[in-house]
């Protein structure tokens, strides 16, 4: 077996594999109720050095 028709029969494997996925009627998007909340107190050079502190470490 050459390499060329080892990469052709992975080629049709994997064809075969992803024709064969099955699909659910009940596959629905979840939609995100709720809040998101983020604190930006912080500068960046602050953010910045602290940074710095953890790699040295």
């Amino acid at each position: 077996m050459s390499i060329g028709s080892f990469d052709e029969d992975e080629h049709e494997r994997r064809e075969r594999k992803n024709a064969s996925v099955d699909i659910s009627d009940d596959d629905e998007r979840t939609n995100f109720r709720g809040k998101i909340e983020y604190d930006s107190g912080d500068s960046a050079e602050r953010l910045i050095d602290q940074f710095k502190k953890l790699n040295r470490n």
